[in-house]
């Protein structure tokens, strides 16, 4: 006994050292040296309190290479799903569970896209050169680097990078920002299904009485224009990696600020996922520097600012996809591709094409429409440049340079927000718009066989909406509808007013911004919008019999500010009310898988609260004889509201606090494994806030009356041009990728307690701060 117990200890302690040893070789290496190929001169790379890289070399092409090496130490796991995603190799990694997304992505012509691009760059340009650095940097941590635990998990091999990686994981940007395959498919079938009645209350239609985003200088007049159902839901709820939603950007002029100098804000709204979305880094060199946010496996920032200038953005939301109604003979080519299955057979799929784009029958489940379906999107029909423009922002030394970038943006649509030293400040909609028919309604499928719904043309930039140095002294950006396009209202997907004209309001009310108020002001959760909407309710069905619980639950929205802090109680009433109007409103219409579809689109944040407002035909339930009335609804809502509250969260309505339902977490793909959640998620957290507040948190609403956060800022950045080296910053959960690090989630806290960080320039500070130091030679 006594030796078997010997050996069994000496068999445990192997392991032990054995399983440290393997630990050790996980962690990032954010001190010391490494010997990399391809640096001519000796990098010094400092690494801050949260772990941010400021890289110091004494040129560009060293500068980006050793850009490429950390960035991959921190996300190589990241930047590998990302560059898989285009080209359906997905399910390489996760088997069966991604077929259907690798299918529907087979057919975008993404990676296609991305091979002519690469094909026809131009070599010898430095965005090229720059970009080869940054790939080769990556490159250099594959071979030389630690493996992420992700790719033992998962039993992939590391491989080397390319420049069309990059241009495909664009792609998958571009396709995330759009819209219409959420949307026209779905709305086609309510039409075909109900009638055109039926889309009337659906808010399809630009509306010139809400809140624009204004042109200037001034264009033309206001004058309206008209402008696969569960499919594609399907195929991209299994995504790994968080797709693109919206965005708050405000710019204020000196002439509103305190200190007289520009004040810029920016929190683009993107899915919550673990890692985040952005890597931060700092590079320095004596010709070039730039503080900016990189999406994985690409080399210049998306956002960015340094002691000259600041740019960030939001989403146009303009509608760059349109689909086609086809002949059955339409096809023109075909072709065949191979989606690899782990632990699986390979899934052959062969790809339609016609004139218009690919076919979308066959490949995607749910597409059930009888004639073909046909894809045409911007992104893969005109000349990419998006490389060059990225390169273009990020090395801007002005206003004038800056906005040679906006002309080489073809998708996704963007609205890019800009301000300077010199006191400038600008709002640009970019993206390659397209002159339609006026009888089109770009939401609902087009007649491909006609040729009468064919695009007139496509816009010259120039022609986009934008506002540089407008006499009301701000610039910003919600999502929300832009002003007129050649005496039009340019059709998109546009999302409600409500941030919109809360930041109007907030903005316009004060002269004297400091970044403090700024700072706070990204923390916003009052929405007037919501506070309007239920009161209109409680007056349609004022006189009404209550019993005393609703008398009371009443007494409590009369009361609301349109707050949404974990305490208050009125937000958990009005989105249990909301979604219980939104489903006896719609499923006696709708099939179940139909109206989920529905409430998770932008459309759907449109038309709810415009719709309570009036008389629609979908009030009435058609299985009854009665005519159901507006009132019949919300009457019939609210009181289902009270029960359905008292079951999930007791009798107190003192005890039904937003904290209670509204929470957030950060999925790692990882983390879908249950006894791996803990190790590789963070959180959850109870989070104030809601949808559609400046500190926007979206939901989707559902049976169980938790509201569990999807999306969110993606960051939150404050610049002030008065004290740029104090600009402040911060993260959703960290700057690592690698659980190991201790940058993995020490953001998180922070970030939900509505803190911020200093965004390190001077290097003196730097230097003298840092807690590590690497040496790339």
């Amino acid at each position: 006994m006594k030796k078997a117990a010997k050996i069994i200890g000496i068999i445990l302690l192997i392991i032990l050292i054995v399983g440290y040893i393997f630990y050790r070789t996980l962690l990032p290496t954010y001190d010391g040296s490494f010997d990399i190929d391809n640096v001519q001169e000796e990098v010094t790379v400092h690494y801050d309190d949260y772990g941010i890289p400021h890289i110091y070399a004494k040129n560009e092409a060293d500068a980006f290479t050793s850009l490429g090496f950390v960035h991959a130490q921190d996300r190589l796991w990241q930047m590998e799903l990302m560059r898989r995603i285009a080209p359906a190799r997905l399910s390489e990694v996760f088997g069966d569970a991604t077929v259907d997304t690798d299918r529907f992505f087979a057919i975008t012509g993404i990676d296609e896209a991305s091979e002519a691009t690469v094909q026809a760059l131009d070599k010898n340009s430095k965005s090229y050169k720059l970009a080869q650095a940054y790939i080769n940097g990556i490159n250099q941590f594959i071979e030389h680097g630690a493996t992420p635990i992700e790719f033992y998990l998962t039993g992939i091999d590391k491989t080397e990078f390319t420049v069309k990686d990059i241009h495909n994981i664009f792609g998958y940007m571009a396709f995330s920002f759009a819209m219409a395959h959420k949307t026209d498919p779905l709305l086609t079938s309510i039409q075909q299904k109900l009638g055109n009645e039926y889309l009337a209350d659906l808010g399809i239609s630009v509306d010139p009485n809400t809140t624009l985003l204004q042109n200037y200088p001034a264009k033309d007049t206001v004058k309206v224009k008209n402008t696969l159902i569960s499919a594609v839901d399907k195929a991209l709820d299994p995504l790994p990696i968080p797709q693109f939603i919206g965005s708050n950007s405000w710019v204020l002029a000196p002439q509103k600020t305190a200190t007289g100098k520009v004040l810029f804000a920016n929190d683009p709204h993107i899915g919550f996922s673990q890692p985040s979305v952005w890597y931060e880094a700092h590079v320095h060199t004596p010709t070039y520097e730039i503080y900016g946010y990189h999406l994985a496996g690409t080399p210049f920032p998306m956002l960015g600012h340094n002691r000259k200038i600041a740019y960030g953005m939001t989403m146009f939301e303009n509608d760059d996809i349109d689909f086609y109604w086809e002949e059955k003979n339409a096809t023109i080519k075909e072709v065949t591709k191979t989606i690899k299955v782990k632990d699986g057979d390979d899934v052959t799929v062969t790809v339609k094409l016609t004139k218009h784009g690919p076919i979308l029958n066959g490949i995607a489940d749910g597409v059930d429409f009888e004639q073909p379906v046909a894809m045409s999107w911007v992104y893969t029909q005109r000349k990419n440049q998006l490389l060059d423009a990225c390169y273009t922002m990020s090395h801007a030394t002005n206003q004038k340079e800056f906005e040679q970038a906006l002309g080489k943006i073809h998708a996704p649509g963007l609205n890019l927000m800009y301000g300077d030293a010199e006191d400038n400040i600008g709002w640009y909609a970019v993206g390659q718009l397209i002159e339609r028919p006026a009888h089109v309604n770009s939401k609902l499928i087009l007649n491909g066989i006609s040729g009468n719904d064919e695009p007139i043309r496509f816009m010259d930039a120039t022609e986009n909406p934008s506002a540089t140095n407008p006499p009301w002294n701000y610039v910003y950006s919600a999502n929300n509808q832009p002003d007129s396009i050649n005496g039009s209202l340019y059709p998109g997907y546009y999302l409600p007013e409500n941030r919109g004209k809360r930041i109007v309001e907030l903005v316009e009310a004060n002269n004297k911004w400091t970044k403090e108020d700024v700072m706070q002001m990204t923390l916003d959760v009052t929405s007037k919008v919501h506070v309007e909407t239920i009161h209109e309710v409680l007056n349609v069905i004022a006189n009404a019999d209550f019993s005393t619980k609703e008398k009371e639950v009443i007494n409590v929205l009369k009361s609301w500010n349109g707050d949404n802090k974990l305490t208050d109680i009125a937000p958990t009433i009005y989105h249990r009310f909301i979604y219980q109007y939104l489903k006896n409103t719609f499923t006696d219409e709708l099939d179940t898988e139909t109206f989920e579809m529905l409430i998770k689109t932008h459309i759907a944040k449109r038309f709810t609260a415009p719709l309570l407002y009036k008389e629609s035909i979908w009030y009435d339930i058609i299985s009854t004889e009665e005519k159901e009335t507006r009132k019949d609804i919300l009457l019939k809502s609210f009181k289902e509201t009270v029960v359905k509250l008292e079951a999930q969260l007791g009798n107190n309505v003192n005890d039904w606090t937003w904290n209670k339902v509204h929470t957030v977490e950060h999925p790692h793909p990882i983390g879908k494994v249950e006894m791996l959640r803990s190790y590789f998620n963070v959180g959850p957290y109870e989070v104030s806030g809601t949808q559609e507040v400046i500190n926007n948190l979206g939901f989707h609403y559902d049976e169980t009356g938790e509201y569990k956060v999807y999306f969110g800022p993606s960051t939150r950045r404050v610049i002030d041009f008065s004290d740029i080296e104090n600009s402040m910053s911060i993260l959703p959960t960290g700057q690592s990728g690698n659980p190991f690090s201790e940058h993995y989630d020490d953001q998180a806290e922070m970030y939900i307690q509505g803190k911020f960080r200093k965004m390190l320039l001077n290097t003196e500070e730097i230097k003298k701060t840092s807690k590590n130091t690497l040496i790339l030679n």
